[in-house]
């Protein structure tokens, strides 16, 4: 359990700073935002195996309270 938790932590992380790194208008729209979680979702699969949530889902959750909308 201790290691899925650190690996969806080790993924939020990296997410959330490729997230940033985005040029702003890219962050501005929702469609923008579900596109970019879905990726990261796939990149990350191994990350939210034992996830009860959908890791689209979950990302989303991530990163909506830092989208510029």
């Amino acid at each position: 359990m201790h290691d899925i938790r650190e690996k969806q932590r080790e993924a939020r992380r990296k997410i959330i700073r490729q997230w940033a790194k985005l040029p702003k208008d890219k962050r501005q729209s929702m469609e923008g935002i579900s596109e970019f979680a879905r990726t990261a979702a796939q990149q990350n699969e191994k990350a939210f195996v034992r996830s009860r949530r959908d890791p689209h889902e979950k990302i989303m959750g991530w990163l909506l309270p830092r989208a510029h909308l």
